[in-house]
């Protein structure tokens, strides 16, 4: 964990304040950037988005991570999908819409969104090490049927650095689970991305109205700018 003789204080240049963060007590939280949201072939591309518009996140989170593990924090990555025999997908969400291949299906990463396949897996640039945690979620928030909020009280964690795809589904469902329980949340905006470019936008719009209702948005640059505090 963080190295106690260092600084543990941060502020982080935010919207729509900036926000003082304890260190120690904060996490890094990716969400499902995993190869059936990001690559050709995956759940993504099964839905008829352009799978492409996702790229923009990875270098933005690569380099939150890079500093997130050059200081400790906690890294907690996330994967959305179901169990082979699909026994906690409910049918409203494996009959819905009119996908090219549906969840359980085969396809050329394997079945597509089933836990142990190769496309249910993140994608390398952002692979986690042995030492992170890694919650396997049936849903789109992280905290429904999960151990996260077990995870985050053995840490001791009150404030979440948020990322992933897609902004305005597991991002925003996250967080909004994540304020009803209490945590500070910091959505990287620039680590975030949908399919839909102005769903990135609004979903960001709805994190940080009304005084931060569900919480903070900050660029990455602003995010690394205020972690130095740790490593200097």
């Amino acid at each position: 964990m963080l190295n106690s003789a260092k600084p543990t204080l941060g502020v982080i240049n935010a919207e729509p304040e900036p926000i003082k963060l304890d260190w120690p007590a904060t996490a890094l939280l990716i969400i499902d950037m995993q190869r059936d949201f990001m690559e050709p072939g995956g759940f993504g591309e099964t839905l008829g988005n352009d799978v492409s518009q996702l790229a923009r996140a990875v270098e933005p989170i690569g380099a939150v991570l890079k500093a997130a593990r050059d200081t400790g924090m906690l890294v907690i990555h996330t994967r959305e999908g179901h169990l082979p025999d699909l026994s906690d997908a409910p049918p409203a969400k494996v009959e819905r819409g009119a996908p090219s291949l549906r969840i359980g299906d085969p396809g050329p990463m394997g079945r597509i969104l089933i836990r142990g396949e190769a496309g249910h897996d993140i994608i390398p640039e952002l692979y986690p090490l042995d030492s992170e945690v890694v919650i396997d979620k049936p849903g789109k928030g992280a905290f429904y049927a999960t151990e996260l909020t077990d995870v985050l009280e053995k840490y001791g964690i009150e404030n979440l650095l948020v990322c992933g795809v897609t902004t305005e589904v597991c991002v925003n469902t996250t967080v909004r689970e994540a304020n009803d329980r209490g945590y500070r949340c910091v959505v990287i905006s620039d680590g975030c991305a949908s399919y839909f470019p102005e769903f990135h936008e609004m979903g960001l719009k709805m994190i940080k109205a009304q005084g931060g209702i569900f919480g903070w948005v900050a660029d990455s640059a602003a995010v690394l700018e205020a972690m130095k505090v740790s490593t200097t």
